[in-house]
């Protein structure tokens, strides 16, 4: 979104245009390639525009050096030590070559790749071929930071063995496991081991067969080059990255929740892609041709020849039957009965509104009404002015619950990964008067105030905000402005994800401009500016500190912002001027209520118990022999059993659609079937009940006296 204040920002942008379209690029005359022109423009746009750039010296290049090499065989089951010596050369030079838009490291590691690739699947096919002995005491070390490439092919060998052999095992006890439970059953087949151990081995011979199909016939240049660009852009911070074309277009409609495809569901099962359901009205729905259960094995593009889906994942299949509206695609199918055919279909625009913010009312145990929404996602779609916003639609889903005379709101965040930072200015304006939302500040200028200039409330009453680990960026500039305004309660994990920064897609086609964010050569979300609460503090990497804190299930994992050794850093500006809410909470008389029902609450127990116990297994090493193994396996599957039966209410809370929505599925059977599966979640989630228990402590105290202060 631009207005006068982003001017600076933007004239910013501009100039450094200016000087990088004039730069020159490729060597010794010769006309640039495309990866190129690419690697050459994404380093000047880095060192000129990134927030917070890394200085591109052999320093930089070492990095780069080991990262991409981990990005390629991430496990280090593929290259040698040998390998690594051989390209030692490279190590210092990376730098040079994102600085002169050279091109020599990528096919050099990617020559080495293939071959190795040769020759462990030769490798990995003998091993299976012969029985394991599940009686030897030895163990697996999995983790790749406590391993090194192999130093010969002896040693990469006994890797591969002790590799193939946990893979076995674990298949192993799992059909020995299911026998012991079917035992005595009509119709129960009894295998022996021998029997079950050849089954484990060629289960894993499919899952191997899988990845090498992939790595032979998916995998290409273009997705090699960009793995290497992106470690280079990580390395500035964990969201600066790069986008092929057609990898932008899929973030597009993630973000927009709409797509131009065929509307059929897909999953990826035993190296296949299926059709689980098709949406009604839909392009594949109209043909009249398509079904749940058929396999699509190729794909193309009008008169184009078919791509072969081999090897590929669900999601890069995804990408290729996607397109643009009114473009013709043809799929090859095989149907349930095997029969082969090839169908022809316009792709039209499919909505995704299960994305969208929804709402129902949840009755409470003492008789009142709290109405829940829930957000996946910040959505906006940019490219259409009637599109889907999601701060629109949660001011129509809080005008619902208005008007079903609601005592109060929860809005759900967790999980919700952000997007569009316009929208989430707009929504704190539901519940707050005019006022600061969130500080922006760009790498060279003062902060921007970011407000809300509409003086109207649209809801006043009592209003918590859920939050999780994966609660980040929009998600927490709301939750910081609802805290640091006291206009609600946030609860959930310690604290959300810690992503305090601003991105913009910028095409890599200097023809076309900064404005435009899409080009044939790929487009760069580039960091360029950093949020700050308007209390003055960053939501970059501590994220927001939940105001009542819940046991919860990712709290030991190392998935937020701060374990990312490529983050920014924490700081803090000048506060905002703003006003706190009229109405005070009494937020330490709310917390010893919450806190007394998760003290006495099994369940909250168990998760805090249960999840610190599992994150510490995630470090150790794996038994090889068949009673350690079992023993360690139960014991895991005993805790997160325990976890499954604490996590689902023993009494379900009472919820219901909002008046006039009780059949709004009743169109589509597979949409309302995934409606229900939402609502069936809702009444047994025990977070939720607590928010809700919150909530209703919220009304039992009423208003309490009003505060003005800065």
């Amino acid at each position: 979104m631009l207005n006068k204040k982003n001017l600076p920002v933007l004239l910013l942008i501009l100039a450094s245009g200016l000087f990088i379209g004039y730069s020159s690029l490729g060597t010794g005359g010769q006309p640039p390639t495309k990866y190129e022109r690419i690697l050459k423009n994404v380093g000047e746009y880095l060192v000129q525009i990134h927030y917070s750039p890394k200085v591109i010296n052999d320093s930089f290049s070492k990095e780069i050096f080991k990262k991409y090499l981990e990005r390629m065989d991430p496990e280090k089951t593929l290259f040698m030590q040998s390998d690594i010596a051989a390209l030692k050369g490279f190590e210092t030079r990376l730098d040079d070559e994102i600085r002169n838009g050279t091109v020599e490291f990528v096919p050099a590691v990617t020559a080495i790749f293939n071959k190795r690739v040769a020759e462990t699947e030769t490798l990995y096919k003998d091993l299976l071929s012969h029985p394991f002995d599940f009686k030897k005491d030895e163990s697996a070390i999995q983790d790749p930071e406590k391993t090194d490439y192999p130093k010969d092919a002896a040693e990469r060998r006994e890797q591969y063995r002790l590799r193939m052999k946990y893979l076995v095992l674990d298949r192993f006890v799992e059909a020995k496991e299911q026998q012991e439970k079917n035992k005595g059953q009509a119709g129960a087949v009894v295998k022996s081991d021998a029997e079950l151990e050849k089954e484990a081995r060629e289960k894993v011979i499919k899952i191997m067969d899988r990845i090498y199909n992939r790595y032979k016939f998916k995998v290409n240049d273009d997705d090699r080059f960009s793995e290497y660009v992106n470690t280079i852009t990580t390395s500035m911070d964990p969201h600066t990255s790069f986008f092929l074309p057609i990898d932008k277009r899929s973030f597009d409609e993630g973000m927009s929740g709409r797509f131009f495809g065929i509307g059929a569901a897909l999953m990826a099962t035993d190296g296949n892609i299926k059709i689980t359901s098709v949406i009604t009205g839909s392009p594949a729905w109209k043909s009249g041709e398509i079904n749940a259960g058929d396999i699509i094995t190729k794909v193309g593009q009008g008169d184009g020849e078919p791509v072969d889906l081999t090897g590929y994942e669900l999601q890069d299949a995804v990408k290729i039957i996607r397109g643009e509206k009114g473009t013709e695609v043809r799929l090859t199918l095989r149907k349930s009965d095997g029969v082969v055919k090839q169908v022809s279909l316009i792709r039209d625009e499919i909505i995704q509104d299960e994305i969208f913010a929804r709402s129902v009312i949840i009755n409470d145990k003492e008789g009142g009404k709290i109405g829940y929404i829930f957000l996946p996602e910040f959505y906006a779609d940019f490219e259409d002015p009637k599109g889907a916003r999601c701060a629109v639609d949660v001011a129509k889903e809080v005008i619902k619950l208005k008007r079903e005379n609601v005592d109060g709101i929860v809005l759900d965040l967790r999980n919700n990964g952000g997007g569009s930072l316009y929208d989430v200015v707009q929504m704190v304006g539901l519940f707050i008067e005019d006022g600061p939302v969130v500080q922006v500040k760009d790498r060279d200028g003062k902060p921007t105030v970011l407000r809300d200039r509409d003086n109207s409330i649209l809801y006043e009453g009592p209003l918590a905000v859920m939050v999780n680990e994966y609660s980040a960026s929009a998600s927490e500039i709301f939750a910081a402005a609802i805290q640091d305004y006291k206009r609600g309660v946030i609860i959930g994990s310690t604290s959300t994800y810690g992503k305090g920064t601003v991105q913009r897609n910028i095409g890599l086609d200097k023809s076309q401009g900064f404005m435009s964010a899409n080009s044939e050569l790929g487009t760069i979300k580039l960091t360029l500016q950093k949020f700050y609460r308007i209390n003055g503090g960053s939501t970059q990497l501590r994220g927001v500190q939940s105001d009542i804190v819940l046991p919860d299930f990712f709290e030991y994992s190392k998935i937020r912002e701060k374990d990312n050794p490529d983050a920014l850093p924490w700081d803090e500006i000048k506060p905002a001027e703003y006003t706190i809410w009229k109405n005070r909470i009494d937020l330490k008389a709310l917390r010893a209520k919450s806190n007394a029902r998760v003290d006495t609450s099994k369940a909250f127990q168990v998760i805090k118990a249960n999840t610190a116990w599992l994150a510490a297994q995630n470090d150790k090493t794996f038994p090889l022999k068949l009673d350690k193994f079992r023993h360690d396996k139960d014991e895991i599957v005993e805790k997160n059993k325990e976890l499954e039966k604490v996590s689902v209410l023993k009494n379900p809370m009472d919820v219901r659609n909002i008046t006039g929505e009780e059949n709004k599925y009743a169109a589509d059977t597979s949409k309302a079937a995934r409606y229900e599966a939402w609502m069936k979640g809702i009444r047994s989630d025990i977070f939720i009940d607590e928010a809700v228990n919150v909530v209703s402590d919220m009304v039992a105290r009423g208003s309490l006296a009003a505060v003005r202060k800065n």
